[in-house]
């Protein structure tokens, strides 16, 4: 006996007979998805590397730049 009963009108999924849930069983779809949530997860982590580093050059600009009107104050 099955663990599966087939839903209507699709071939890629399948009701799972103890829990009820659907399930995808169309592999390459299921792995284009998850390739795709991790190409967006790594997207925003690299963006996210970015701004800490923005914002780190911004803190040293200004540390520059009163370093300079110091300097500058003493002549």
């Amino acid at each position: 006996m099955s663990e599966y009963i087939k839903v209507e009108n699709s071939s890629e999924l399948v009701r799972d007979k103890k829990s009820n849930a659907i399930i995808n069983v169309n592999n390459p779809s299921y792995n284009n998805y998850i390739n795709a949530v991790k190409k967006k997860q790594k997207t925003d982590d690299d963006l996210r590397g970015a701004i800490r580093e923005i914002n780190v050059l911004k803190n040293e600009m200004t540390e520059i730049k009163r370093l300079l009107i110091n300097l500058t104050d003493k002549k």
